[in-house]
């Protein structure tokens, strides 16, 4: 498997491929992944049945205890897998529900577009019934009456696999009217998107889910409150969700164990790598583990490469440096040395490649995917691209690299109307503080100054 940065459609004839074999897996350590098999192939109902397979939903089911799902979830402290890191048990909370409130919808996001992100598609096209069973514990913690599974467009692979075992679990009673004779209701369907990165942000999801453009929403309300037609709903990402049978199963402390005594993180993390290493991938590893080690798993920089810098969870995660690599890759961490953990998949970037045709090229993608709502991200992007562009070809002027550290400071935190620009400005503010040099060689010329008078 190659792995540029970018995720990849099925067009390209790609897998996500864990690198971990069958018996370096257990129950009792990797939750995500030890039910999946070496050859790669899907586990159907009949397989994930017999390898404890909605367990964890029978024995909610039997419980109907909301409240104990949510407590159980807040404190193995799952921290949300898309990206922010956000407390799962605590979102749930946060949920309007009571006698007069009408049952919501729990949303998995699963449009998987940040650029070097692969985990998700692994887990939706090798085990969908994990997905589907923590969904129907979100549904129960959360007294929602219907699911959607909000799925990129181009993966059409992981489309066919979630619906056909959807259509299982409603023949076997696990979705539906009366779950299991619990006289419990819910359902699942698969929308696939129309391919825009900002439905990363959850209610520009929800808008998109409606059929309106996927602007972001003003908050207040929250989706708890008011999301998908009104009515309270939920979203969290594939991985998130695919956590939450092994932790209701298993209870919290078995989870905040996993990750041992190197972080306040719970659990295990699927962390994978791309770029020019010898063995690309994906691997369940406790919270915690160090980017050197994931790196030797895969075998080291290819061909002798050296290491120049490397993006620790996507392409909106900051630049760290090598000296970074024996830091614990967690929320708290990672975010204390000025990067993010973000979706936990590592691209490294060798001593050859040019830093500012990197960022040319990651801007660029950035300023197309802005919705255009908010002015910092509408113009600053497509202005910072350009500076980027004028630079790589040495045609930069006195004063541009200024202008690149203002537009970054201009797209921070809280100063616009979501987290799309502050996404883009992270890399692009970290990339000039580390490796400033690499853009003062494409200043050519002094700015010409406008005439006065």
């Amino acid at each position: 498997m190659s792995v540029s940065i970018g995720s990849q459609g099925d067009s390209v004839r790609y897998r996500s491929r864990l690198q971990q074999p069958e018996t370096e897996r257990h129950p009792d350590t990797h939750p995500l992944t030890w039910r999946l098999r070496d050859d790669g192939e899907v586990i159907w109902l009949e397989e994930y049945l017999r390898k404890d397979g909605y367990e964890s939903v029978r024995r909610a089911l039997a419980d109907r205890d909301p409240q104990a799902i949510i407590a159980t979830m807040k404190d193995a402290n799952v921290g949300g897998r898309g990206g922010g890191g956000f407390s799962a048990g605590l979102k749930w909370s946060l949920t309007l529900q009571g006698e007069d409130i009408p049952r919501g919808y729990l949303i998995c996001n699963a449009d998987e577009m940040e650029p070097g992100t692969f985990k998700d598609r692994l887990l939706m096209e090798q085990q969908p019934h994990l997905l589907i069973e923590g969904m129907i514990l979100g549904a129960l913690a959360n007294n929602s009456c219907f699911g959607y599974i909000f799925l990129r467009g181009e993966y059409v692979t992981a489309a066919r696999v979630l619906k056909r075992a959807i259509e299982e679990a409603r023949h076997a009673g696990w979705l539906g009217a009366d779950i299991n004779g619990s006289g419990f209701d819910f359902d699942i369907i698969v929308h696939t998107g129309a391919g825009r990165y900002i439905c990363g942000e959850e209610t520009a999801l929800i808008n998109s889910l409606e059929g309106k453009r996927a602007n972001p929403r003003t908050k207040p309300p929250f989706p708890g409150q008011s999301g998908a037609w009104g009515k309270p709903s939920v979203v969290n990402n594939v991985e998130t969700l695919c956590n939450a049978p092994g932790v209701i199963l298993n209870g919290a402390d078995w989870y905040q164990d996993l990750s041992g005594d190197s972080t306040d993180n719970g659990g295990t993390k699927l962390y994978g790598i791309s770029g020019p290493v010898e063995n690309p991938g994906l691997w369940e590893l406790p919270m915690g583990t160090t980017g050197a080690e994931i790196l030797d798993r895969a075998g080291g920089m290819r061909n002798g490469s050296e290491l120049k810098t490397w993006l620790p969870g996507g392409a909106s995660t900051g630049f760290l440096l090598p000296e970074h690599l024996d830091l614990p890759l967690d929320f708290n961490t990672v975010g204390k040395e000025g990067s993010r953990l973000g979706t936990g998949l590592m691209t490294m970037v060798p001593q050859e490649q040019s830093l500012v045709a990197l960022l040319r090229n990651l801007e660029e993608f950035f300023a197309r995917e802005s919705c255009g709502w908010c002015t910092p991200c509408r113009d600053g992007l497509p202005w910072a691209a350009k500076l980027l562009r004028a630079l790589e070809l040495g045609q930069g002027e006195t004063g541009d690299i200024e202008l690149l550290e203002k537009l970054a400071a201009d797209c921070g935190p809280t100063l616009t109307f979501c987290a799309h620009a502050p996404g883009a400005a992270m890399p692009l503010h970290t990339a000039l503080k580390h490796f400033r040099h690499e853009f003062e060689q494409g200043i050519s010329k002094p700015r010409i100054k406008a005439v006065e008078g």
